[in-house]
């Protein structure tokens, strides 16, 4: 030991400054832009609504019958729509 030196310690003192203060996320950047995760989750929520919706639409009896009665009247407004076509044709 008498042969061996003691390492040398080179350090310097850091004032540590307070840390930003914390903004939320408004989803769009300064300039007023919305922010591609701002856009992002809009879409997913879009896109989660308009499936749950149409999950719970299938599931609710009421709901069918709507759809039946919307179909319904669907057909006959292009069987309406062929007969006045068949009538300008002449071929009534």
């Amino acid at each position: 030991m008498s042969g061996e030196r003691e390492p040398v310690i080179d350090a310097e003192i850091v004032a540590y400054e307070e840390p930003p203060p914390v903004v939320p996320s408004t989803g769009y950047t300064e300039d007023g832009v919305p922010t591609f995760e701002h856009v992002r989750d809009r879409i997913e929520n879009r896109v989660a609504t308009s499936t749950g919706s149409a999950e719970l639409a299938d599931a609710i009896p009421e709901a069918q019958a709507v759809e039946d009665r919307f179909e319904a009247r669907r057909q006959a407004g292009l069987d309406r729509l062929e007969e006045i076509r068949r009538s300008m044709r002449g071929d009534a």
